[in-house]
């Protein structure tokens, strides 16, 4: 009895793990105005909060630096670069960060969530203004 209980238990306890899709890994973005895949930027989880960088650049030489950049960032070479940073999840929803668009140099409040397993949500806000793009997970 007692390991038949067990046994349920750890089966729930593996099929909601399985259920509860994570935003750590790799997503595919694409280019607003081509339409084309641009990058591909590496989600990952540190100290309880979620950062993303650039892993891979699609459409640009790998050596690419980052000329409109704010601060200490501009001149820095893309690939290895935090573009979204100290997002915090709550529920399904991952907010209270940051994103960067090295293209425009422009820094948006950020949130995002999953619609799906693979599917990506990422909305940049400047006051009520926003911009919603979708990026897909690189399996």
């Amino acid at each position: 009895m007692i390991r038949n209980l067990l046994l349920v238990t750890f089966s729930l306890l593996i099929a909601l793990q399985a259920s509860a899709a994570d935003v750590v890994g790799h997503w595919r973005t694409i280019d607003d105005e081509t339409g084309q895949p641009k990058s591909i930027v590496e989600i990952y989880e540190k100290d309880g909060k979620y950062y993303g960088k650039i892993a891979e650049l699609l459409s640009e030489p790998r050596d690419t630096v980052c000329e409109k950049c704010p601060g200490e960032l501009k001149g820095k070479p893309l690939v290895g670069m935090d573009v979204i940073t100290g997002m915090v999840k709550k529920g399904d929803k991952y907010t209270g960060g940051k994103i960067m668009d090295p293209a425009k140099g422009k820094v948006y409040d950020c949130k995002f969530w999953l619609e799906g397993d693979n599917t990506l949500k990422l909305r940049g806000y400047l006051g009520f203004l926003y911009r919603t793009q979708t990026w897909q997970r690189v399996q």
